[in-house]
């Protein structure tokens, strides 16, 4: 096993943002929220951001690091974004309080599991 233990998870994802002062929609369950000046940014399965009936830009695949992480940690985001880049492949890192995880576009999601999968822990 990788030792980045990349996690491919198996619905496509979307970002969405809300008004400044909206609430979530009721029954949508994002997996990961920010505050920005424009208003907060969803990120959530495109089937629940199309049921709460919000516009969207769909097509990303999550890639989550099983291995914890640390929120100090220097270099490991760099590293994964900086291989894929190199194959072409546009990522959006989220680190969160325990893992780290990656939005890749759909169509390259196996190749970027493949990347992430042969990649080293920065030393």
């Amino acid at each position: 096993m990788s030792p980045l233990e990349p996690c491919l998870h198996e619905e496509e994802h979307g970002f969405a943002t809300l008004p400044m002062s909206a609430a979530c929609p009721q029954g949508l369950t994002p997996v990961a929220t920010f505050a920005e000046d424009e208003g907060p940014s969803i990120i959530a399965t495109v089937a629940e951001l199309a049921q709460a009936g919000l516009v969207h830009q769909p097509g990303w695949a999550r890639i989550s690091l099983t291995l914890a992480t640390a929120l100090d940690g220097v270099g490991l985001t760099a590293r994964i974004a900086t291989a894929l880049a190199d194959a072409g492949i546009s990522c959006n890192m989220v680190a969160a309080y325990h893992h780290d995880h990656c939005f890749v576009p759909w169509q390259r999601r196996e190749d970027a599991l493949s990347i992430i999968e042969k990649l080293e822990l920065p030393r």
